[in-house]
């Protein structure tokens, strides 16, 4: 056998997302290229790992045999990695982030001078919605999670980051009792805090729902309805004018932004060090980088 360690990491992968083409989304490679490499791996033994049914790839017993052994080889591969960066005097591991979307706003400040300060830490970072956030901690496959509420049912440890306020949004200062309003998907931190605010309002209106954040504020500023979004995600429209926020009762909904671990979970040293980091660095982290945002939530109380 020839295999090589990326045809493992490939195969690794196609078989934690039941998908080429997921698969090879998350690893940055084009689908026929790793379609290649998948082949060839594959080439190598007699017995399939993976068989098409119904248009949908499903993983052999032989295949996932074969996943569990070369999960291993990765693992101490890295592991050697590793083991070299710190005899040349360096903290080495990995530091692995789910975070829900909306805190992308935020979350890489605090990661930056980290980053700077250990070049032997590699950063594995999820963007994603907040159900697989939870998953992600559930499951124990996350060092860290960002998330605006402390998810129910988990045993946590938290560190309070910083404080996230909720508008309501417009394309003009106006409010059109008529209009639409925009939602996040269900599951949603911020589709939470909006169903909230608007659960005991008595005018029907139309609903939109869109996937992301982004997908939110552009249907907004392009005059499609209005949606209570983060103020943290619309520096730039508010300054050029593109989104306005429209003062309302009750309003701003205020959570915070916090970093969420298991209290079952052995933190490694690489995941101590950060943790010592943000509790550190956090006050001159939101001085430096968020002052914009200290000054615009005064002008608005």
């Amino acid at each position: 056998m020839n295999y090589t360690l990326h045809q493992l990491q490939i195969f690794t992968e196609v078989v934690r997302q039941r998908s080429v083409t997921r698969a090879a989304e998350k690893m940055n490679i084009s689908q026929p290229a790793l379609s290649i490499q998948l082949k060839n791996f594959q080439e190598q033994f007699d017995q399939p790992l993976t068989e098409i049914h119904s248009r949908k790839l499903q993983v052999t017993d032989f295949g996932y045999a074969i996943a569990e052994i070369a999960d291993g080889v990765l693992r101490e591969a890295e592991a050697i990695r590793y083991k070299t960066k710190e005899y040349d005097g360096l903290m080495a591991g990995k530091l692995k982030i789910s975070s829900a979307s909306t805190a992308k706003y935020v979350m890489p400040y605090f990661l930056t001078g980290f980053h700077e300060e250990n070049p032997g830490v590699d950063l594995e970072l999820d963007v994603t919605n907040k159900t697989k956030v939870v998953e992600d901690l559930k499951a124990n496959l996350v060092d860290f999670a960002w998330v605006s509420i402390v998810p129910e049912g988990i045993d946590v440890h938290e560190e309070i980051m910083m404080e996230n306020r909720l508008y309501l949004v417009g394309s003009s200062p106006e409010f059109d009792e008529d209009g639409s309003l925009i939602y996040r998907e269900e599951g949603s931190a911020t589709r939470a805090a909006m169903d909230a605010y608007f659960k005991n309002k008595k005018t029907e209106r139309k609903r939109i729902e869109l996937t992301s954040n982004e997908a939110v504020k552009q249907a907004v500023v392009a005059g499609l309805g209005y949606s209570v979004v983060p103020l943290i995600g619309i520096k730039n429209e508010i300054n050029i004018g593109q989104l306005h926020i429209i003062p309302r009762k009750s309003l701003p909904i205020i959570t915070e932004w916090r970093l969420v671990w298991l209290k079952k979970r052995k933190l490694s040293r690489v995941a101590e060090a950060y943790l010592d980091y943000v509790r550190s660095h956090k006050k001159g982290i939101i001085s430096d980088q968020f002052s914009w945002y200290t000054r615009k939530a005064e002008e608005l109380k």
